[in-house]
C-alpha cells in the first residue's frame, strides 16, 4: 500500500525504526535527517530516502512543510519491483531538479486538496516515485562499482568550500578522468558533482546563519557564492526561503 501525506516536522530530534519505506520531500522548509549513520538534509534541492528497517533520527530546522510517501505491505509497483528493490537499496539524499520541484509543488497542492482520497494519494505518490527512479536510474543500463574515496573528497571540498572547485580539480584528487569521474560520483552519490558542490555551500552557510552573527556578505564569501544576492538567489529557489527568513527562524526557537 503507498500513501501521501503532508506534514510539519517540530524541532524536537526523533528517532525511530519502522519496517516500511519511505520518502520525504520538502514543499517548505528543511529537516535534517540521519539514516544508519549517514546523514543528510532534506530541502527544495534534496530529498531522502530510507530503506525499511533502517533506523533514522529527524528533525525539522525551522518552519517547515514536507510531503512524505509511505510504502507498506504488498502490491505497491507489482509489475516493476526493481524500481523499489533499486530506489531503497541503500539510505539516498537524491538532487532534485527543477522539473521535479515543479512537479513536487503541483502534488503538494493537489494532496491539500483531495488527500483524503487513498485512491489519488496512491496514484501521486506512485507519479512521484516513478520521476525519481527515473532521474536516478532511467538512463542507465548496468550499474556501476564505485571506487570514489567520498570522505576525502568531503574533506577536499569542506577545505576549499570558499573558492570554485572545478569537476576536473575533484576528479584529480580522486585519480581518474572528468568523465569516469563524473560518472562515478552520480552512480554513488545520487547527484553530479556540481550538484553536490551546490548543496555544501547551502548547507554550510544554513549552519552559518543559524549558529553566527557573521554578515550576509561574509557567509556568502566563506561558502563561495559569487555575491550576496547569488546567495539569496539560490536559497529562495532550492530551500524556498531567504537567509534572513532562515535567520530569524533560528533566532525564534533559541
Amino acid at each position: 500500500m503507498l500513501t501521501a501525506r503532508l506534514m510539519r516536522l517540530d524541532e524536537q530530534a526523533h528517532e525511530h525504526t519502522h519496517d516500511h519505506h519511505q520518502l520525504v520531500m520538502s514543499l517548505a522548509g528543511r529537516a535534517a535527517f540521519e539514516v544508519n549513520g549517514r546523514g543528510g538534509e532534506v530541502s527544495r534541492m534534496q530529498a531522502c530516502l530510507v530503506p525499511g528497517d533502517a533506523g533514522h533520527q529527524f528533525a525539522g530546522l525551522g518552519d517547515n512543510r514536507m510531503l512524505i510517501i509511505d510504502l507498506t505491505g504488498q502490491g505497491v509497483f507489482a509489475d516493476d519491483a526493481q524500481l523499489l528493490s533499486r530506489l531503497f537499496e541503500v539510505p539516498r539524499y537524491p538532487q532534485l531538479d527543477a522539473d521535479f520541484q515543479s512537479l513536487l509543488n503541483y502534488a503538494g497542492a493537489e494532496l491539500q486538496r483531495y488527500g483524503s482520497d487513498p485512491v489519488f494519494t496512491r496514484d501521486l505518490g506512485s507519479l512521484l516515485l516513478r520521476a525519481l527512479y527515473l532521474r536516478l536510474f532511467g538512463e542507465q543500463h548496468a550499474p556501476r562499482v564505485s571506487g570514489l574515496n567520498i570522505d576525502h573528497i568531503d574533506s577536499y571540498i569542506a577545505k576549499h568550500l570558499y573558492r570554485r572547485i572545478s569537476v576536473a580539480e575533484l576528479a584529480h584528487i580522486a585519480c581518474l578522468s572528468p568523465s569516469h569521474f563524473h560518472a562515478l560520483f552520480k552512480d554513488s552519490v545520487g547527484m553530479t558533482p556540481h550538484q553536490y558542490l551546490l548543496s555544501a555551500r547551502l548547507n554550510r552557510a544554513s549552519r552559518l546563519l543559524r549558529e553566527s552573527s557573521l554578515p550576509l556578505i561574509r557567509i556568502a564569501e566563506e561558502c563561495g557564492f559569487s555575491s550576496q544576492s547569488a546567495l539569496t538567489t539560490a536559497m529562495r529557489r532550492y530551500l524556498g526561503l531567504t537567509p534572513k527568513r532562515l535567520r530569524d527562524g533560528a533566532r525564534s526557537t533559541d
